[in-house]
């Protein structure tokens, strides 16, 4: 492989999870992206608040995003083999958390009580 391209990561990821379980995580991942952003456009801000408490499950959603890919992947910690690897990881826990924030302060705004608007 001399170039990367964005056919050759999906490529890799539909064989990595399968083409179902990959489109599925791309379409939940879209609906929270979309759902965060009506949150934005409905509340003009975001709340402080909500983003502190939201904060507080990154470290969860980061050890569930590499725990989920490696059992997908059928592998452990002890296969980590290089620095390619551990940027790999450290690049799946960053998204898992942020993805878990992004789904946490969403819930926290859709369950928000009406009368508790700031406008």
């Amino acid at each position: 492989m001399k170039e990367l391209t964005f056919g050759t990561l999906i490529a890799v990821f539909e064989e990595m999870y399968g083409p179902w379980l990959f489109w599925a995580m791309v379409l939940v991942a879209a609906m929270i992206t979309l759902a965060f952003i009506f949150v934005l456009i409905r509340d003009r801000s975001i709340e402080g608040r909500y983003l502190a408490r939201a904060e507080l499950t990154a470290p969860i959603g980061a050890i569930a995003a590499i725990l989920f890919v490696q059992y997908i992947t059928n592998s452990g910690f002890a296969d980590i083999g290089g620095p390619i690897d551990v940027i790999v990881v450290l690049m799946i826990g960053v998204a898992g958390a942020g993805g878990l924030t992004f789904l946490a302060y969403v819930a926290q705004a859709f369950m928000r009580q009406p009368g508790n608007n700031r406008n």
